[in-house]
C-alpha cells in the first residue's frame, strides 16, 4: 500500500517534468548509453574499453563534442574512424555540395546519421535522393541521439558515418 500511495505523489512531478519539453544540455554533459542500460552485467563497463584507434563520443554542449576525449567546436563529419571539422552551421546549410565527400569514400558507409542540432528536421527530398545515390540509408535524429547511435554501430564494428550538428542548433 505504501508503494501505490508513493507512486501517486511521484506521477505528478514525473508528469510535470516531462512536459517541460526536451533536455538542456550542460557543459560536457555525458551521453546516454543504451548498452549500459540493458545490460545485466552492472559491474562490467564493456563500454569504456574501446579501441584507442576508435572514434567514440563522450559528450556534448550546446557549441560542440567531445570525442576520445578531445573537445571539438562546430559541426563535426565522422567516417569510420576519421573525423573532421563541417562546415554547415545550421540545418538548412547542409546540401549535397556538404556531403560531397561521400561520392569518393570507400568503402561506402551503409549508413549516414545526421545529427540535426537539438531537434529532428525534416530532411530535403534533394538531400535525401542525394544520399540514396551514393548507396547510403539515412538516419536523422538529434544531434544527442546520433552521438551515441554513432557510437553503438561503431562499437559493433560496421561502417558508419555521422554527419553532426551541435546540439545547441535549433532552426
Amino acid at each position: 500500500m505504501a508503494v501505490r500511495q508513493r507512486a501517486v505523489t511521484t506521477l505528478p512531478n514525473l508528469m510535470r517534468s516531462l512536459r517541460k519539453g526536451s533536455p538542456k544540455a550542460t557543459p560536457n554533459q555525458p551521453l546516454p548509453s543504451l548498452r549500459r542500460a540493458f545490460s545485466l552485467y552492472d559491474q562490467i563497463n564493456l563500454i569504456d574499453n574501446v579501441p584507442e584507434d576508435q572514434l567514440r563520443f563522450q559528450g556534448y554542449t550546446d557549441t560542440g563534442f567531445t570525442v576520445n576525449g578531445v573537445q571539438y567546436e562546430g559541426s563535426l563529419l565522422c567516417i569510420g574512424n576519421l573525423l573532421m571539422s563541417w562546415t554547415p552551421k545550421k540545418f538548412s546549410e547542409i546540401t549535397p555540395n556538404s556531403l560531397s565527400i561521400f561520392q569518393l569514400v570507400r568503402p561506402i558507409p551503409e549508413i549516414l546519421i545526421l545529427g540535426c542540432g537539438r531537434y529532428i528536421e525534416p530532411v530535403d527530398p534533394e538531400l535525401r535522393q542525394f544520399i540514396r545515390s551514393t548507396g547510403m540509408k539515412l538516419e536523422a535524429i538529434d544531434s544527442r541521439n546520433a552521438a551515441s547511435t554513432y557510437n553503438i554501430l561503431n562499437e559493433e564494428g560496421r561502417i558508419v558515418a555521422a554527419a553532426l550538428l551541435p546540439y545547441g542548433v535549433s532552426s
